[in-house]
């Protein structure tokens, strides 16, 4: 699973204030949301991106509120990947739970330059940019699973939709139960 797009640097301590106004998030409208990206502190910033870019940043990114219209605002800009020397827990789930890697490799965000190319390798753990080559702790499948199905719910939507169809026409998935008493069906993980 690989990302490249050209670098779009940010500091310290930027926080999901920054990243959207709280003027841009009373819509659904994801344009809307996107038009808000950095809008305060970076105008022009969404007209700069091109889809698959990538954000690297310095230490502690997305702290502030919680507010989860920052991982959208992001991804809906276009940028693909999100590459900082450290976040903030919420930001850091709510953008996996949004199918936006967020990627912690401190080396990355120390040496990213602005405008140059960047390229990640979510399975292999890698960042490449400006000919230097930093390692990250790779990503565990099941959260490659989100980024790939595009979030957690449109993951847990087609597994429920796999579930269905197996059940509606006898071919039960061989990973799944009965749980008592309420006899629902789940996945099972051989980590659990």
């Amino acid at each position: 699973m690989d990302f490249e797009g050209r670098i779009h640097r940010f500091g310290d301590h930027v926080d999901t204030d920054m990243v959207i106004p709280s003027s841009f998030t009373g819509t659904v409208s994801l344009e809307t949301i996107a038009s808000g990206c950095f809008a305060l502190v970076r105008p022009g910033f969404r007209a700069a991106v091109a889809t698959g870019d990538i954000l690297v940043a310095g230490e502690n990114f997305g702290c502030g509120s919680s507010r989860e219209h920052a991982p959208i605002a992001i991804k809906a800009c276009g940028i693909s990947c999100v590459v900082a020397a450290s976040f903030s827990r919420l930001f850091y789930r709510s953008a996996i739970n949004i199918g936006l890697p967020a990627v912690v490799c401190p080396e990355a965000a120390a040496h990213a330059t602005e405008g140059l190319r960047g390229e990640i390798d979510l399975v292999q753990g890698t960042w490449r940019a400006g000919g230097e080559t930093f390692c990250f702790a790779p990503f565990p499948a099941e959260v490659r699973a989100i980024i790939d199905a595009g979030g957690l719910v449109p993951l847990m939507k087609a597994r429920a939709a796999r579930m269905k169809a197996g059940a509606e026409t006898g071919d039960v998935p061989v990973q799944a139960r009965v749980a008592p008493r309420t006899h629902a069906v789940w996945p099972i993980h051989p980590e659990i």
